[in-house]
């Protein structure tokens, strides 16, 4: 038995600073990365980081000693919220993939005219902007949830921490499904690109837009090359919403990953405390 306790000891002292700094370091990266979330890849790779982070805070959790558990009580509300609006934030994704497959098929098979196609094409935009809202809805319940100052037990401060930052990263996946002020502003380039034909130059500008706003600036071109008197072929359409699509199952993977994380945090705790 002295055998097996000194085995358990000197594992405990070597890994338990290990995934200490493991964790704060993954901590640090991806609060550093906020400002970067801008695009398909930065949030792609952030959700992957915060996936790795779960990994990690899950395997101090089994090993850290934790002498208080009741200290944390005040986490666990934090993690469900959490998990509820990852989960609204799955399923609001997945029904935006269904709405561009069959916008996809509908453009592909041409089975309805211009007019028809047009409506169709509202519909999915009217679609989009009410999914939006109710992400926004859930998170912006989730920015209501006042996290307390700081803690004496350092571990609960960890886990506030971890809960502040997924959902910083919740936040800037809204932000990039209903597309910045900033996006929006940039999206002349597209215009001039889908009416005129053009290319444009400014490679840099071009990163600035994601493909939301791109599909909605296409969408909107579409619809009104009446008024505007120019010709935009159907065609136009689809190189933004295969964009779009595959956007869209990125983060659906990512967030798929973060969920399970979420929910083996949120055992994990529930096994300390009872």
């Amino acid at each position: 038995m002295a055998i097996s306790s000194k085995i358990t000891y000197h594992s405990r002292s070597i890994s338990l600073p290990t995934l200490t700094l493991t964790v704060e370091e993954q901590l640090c990266r991806l609060r550093s990365s906020e400002l970067a979330t801008s695009s398909t890849t930065s949030i792609s790779q952030s959700l992957s980081g915060l996936k790795d982070l779960y990994e990690s805070v899950d395997d101090f959790l089994h090993l850290q000693p934790i002498q208080q558990e009741n200290c944390l009580d005040s986490v666990l509300d934090g993690f469900l919220l959490l998990l509820d609006a990852c989960g609204s934030t799955r399923d609001v994704l997945s029904q935006m993939k269904r709405c561009v497959q069959d916008l996809q098929s509908s453009i592909r098979r041409k089975r309805c005219g211009e007019l028809g196609l047009a409506v169709e094409l509202k519909e999915y935009m009217s679609s989009r902007k009410k999914v939006t809202k109710m992400i926004k809805k859930c998170l912006g319940g989730l920015k209501k949830m006042q996290y307390k100052n700081s803690d004496k037990v350092a571990i609960v401060n960890m886990l506030r921490e971890v809960e502040v930052t997924t959902l910083s990263l919740f936040e800037s996946v809204v932000s990039f499904l209903s597309g910045s002020k900033t996006q929006r502003q940039s999206s002349w380039l597209l215009i001039s690109k889908l009416v005129h034909n053009t290319r444009v130059t400014c490679e840099e500008n071009e990163k600035e837009i994601n493909d939301f706003v791109e599909v909605e600036v296409a969408l909107n071109t579409f619809i009104g090359k009446k008024q505007h008197k120019a010709i935009v072929n159907a065609k136009s359409i689809q190189k933004p919403l295969e964009t779009l699509e595959m956007s869209i199952q990125n983060f659906e993977e990512g967030l798929e990953g973060v969920f399970r994380g979420l929910i083996k945090t949120r055992v994990s705790l529930l096994n300390i405390l009872y």
